[in-house]
Order: structure tokens, then sequence, then C-alpha cells
């Protein structure tokens, strides 16, 4: 059992909008982990997509669902967020990696330039199946 799990954006807008896409590893990691969290990028982030036009204006993206927190940016995240290695343009992502990497928890994700982050200290939890 994972005990803290943050996650991507994209599941943030797939466990949302459409579950469907979850595999049945990523629906066990949020059933059974003791706290869900979504970082205050995610909104933002879904924002700026829904502004570009790439994800379709919904209001329900908007809202933190149940047994999720809301994971606020801090301080020492943006520090840590200095710290990175260069391996990731996306400025959000980049942040979800510092959040995981000094809140101690596991990030959920299926982007693969995150996921070369886990050899660099991050908790990063994919699930095949």
């Amino acid at each position: 059992m994972i005990a803290a799990v943050l996650v991507g954006t994209h599941l943030v807008l797939w466990a949302t909008i459409a579950p469907e896409p979850l595999t049945p590893g990523e629906r066990r990691a949020l059933d059974q982990a003791r706290a869900l969290y979504v970082s205050a990028v995610s909104p933002w982030e879904i924002a700026i997509l829904m502004a570009l036009g790439r994800v379709a204006a919904d209001p329900r993206l908007f809202t933190v669902r149940d047994r999720f927190d809301l994971f606020p940016v801090l301080p020492d995240q943006c520090r840590e967020l200095v710290r990175l290695l260069r391996r990731h343009r996306d400025p959000f992502d980049r942040m979800l990696i510092a959040q995981t990497r000094t809140g101690h928890l596991a990030l959920v994700t299926r982007d693969g330039a995150i996921v070369a982050y886990g050899a660099a200290g991050a908790d990063v939890v994919t699930f095949d199946n």
C-alpha cells in the first residue's frame, strides 16, 4: 500500500471526466492510498490548457474530488525545483516532481519524462495494467 499519492494532471483529467483510461493498477493505487493529493499547480495547468483549446471547458475540472486534498505550493518545493536536473521542460511537471521529493509522496503518472526523474530521487509510480 502506498501511504500518500500525488496524482499527475492527466490523471486528474481522466479521473474527473473520463475514468475509462485509468488502468487497473492506477485505480488500485488511488483506491488503496491512505492520502490522495492534487497539486495546486494542476488546476492552473488545466486552466491554461482550456484557454488554449487543448482541454474542453468543464467546471468539474476545478473541483477537488472527494478523497483528494489540495497540495499547496510551498517555498521548500520551489527551492527543490531550482535543484532539479533539467530532464523535463514543463514547469508544471517539474513542480509535481519537486512536491513529491519534498513531501515524501508517490507521484502516479504515465508521463515518460517525469518517470525519468525516478532515478533522480523522486518516487514515481507507473502502472502498465
